[in-house]
């Protein structure tokens, strides 16, 4: 598919990028509990998360055509925008298996439809743990891949965990007639993340090439619990409570990874 693909009408295929991210820390606490979800809340709130889908879309060379967005009580935020392709070309390389841009560096161009990141701040009861996960939506229609927002979208959280779905539904027509069901080549959504991002996580793929599904898990790999407490000083706890908490940041971190819990 590295030829310039010539279509019967317009480009029907529909992409669509499915995201979530996960942060851990440990809030010993109930006052840091609320502290943390307080900060999340502020970090992530509907104005913040308004402009990373902002750029998203300029990622993408769309056009905005309607924002939603509201903050809830008690917690979490949602934006949802309605978008529209450009009538220009992508630039040349756009539809390649590669990284999309940083977050200083936007160049890429997409195409259409619909944009949308939800936040859900929680805490485990009773053992300290928080988790925050924020759920993003980039879907298109038309010449290349949502993919090329992803490297930005890592980029702009702190995401320990990251899941990412890509599939590619419905199908366009080959000027001959011959129907395609998908328009570019993609071996790994890996391909789509820059070499630091590659480096800094473990990753498993469990993709379905017959059916055009591509699935890719990652886990941070390097474990610093300093960057773990929440209004804590890693000077004031023992060693034994750095171990209990590490075991317990770990063991959340890897049922979120394997969606499974742990004895």
């Amino acid at each position: 598919m590295s030829d310039k693909l010539k279509l019967h009408g317009f480009n029907n295929l529909t992409k669509s990028l499915s995201f979530n991210i996960y942060d851990i820390c440990y809030a010993k606490s109930e006052k840091a509990k609320q502290e943390y979800i307080a900060y999340i809340d502020e970090q992530y709130n509907a104005e913040r998360l308004t402009q990373i889908l902002t750029d998203v879309v300029e990622i993408i060379g769309a056009h905005i055509l309607n924002v939603s967005r509201q903050d809830y009580d008690p917690h979490g935020a949602s934006v949802t925008m309605l978008i529209a392709e450009h009538e220009v070309p992508p630039p040349a390389g756009s539809d390649e298996e590669s990284p999309g841009p940083l977050p200083d560096t936007i160049v890429a161009h997409l195409d259409k439809s619909h944009v949308t990141v939800h936040t859900y701040p929680e805490s485990h009861p009773d053992n300290g743990i928080s988790t925050f996960r924020a759920d993003i939506d980039v879907s298109t229609c038309g010449l290349i891949s949502p993919l090329k927002a992803l490297n930005y979208l890592i980029h702009s959280f702190d995401s320990d965990i990251v899941t990412v779905d890509y599939r590619v539904r419905g199908f366009t027509r080959h000027e001959d007639g011959t129907k395609l069901y998908i328009d570019h080549d993609i071996n790994s959504i890996q391909n789509y993340l820059s070499e630091d991002t590659q480096e800094a996580y473990q990753m498993i793929d469990v993709n379905v090439y017959q059916e055009n599904l591509f699935h890719t898990k990652m886990i941070l790999k390097e474990f610093n619990l300093d960057n773990y407490l929440f209004a804590e000083n890693p000077s004031n706890l023992s060693a034994e409570e750095c171990k209990d908490i590490q075991d317990r940041l770990q063991k959340e971190m890897l049922e979120i990874f394997y969606s499974r819990n742990m004895p």
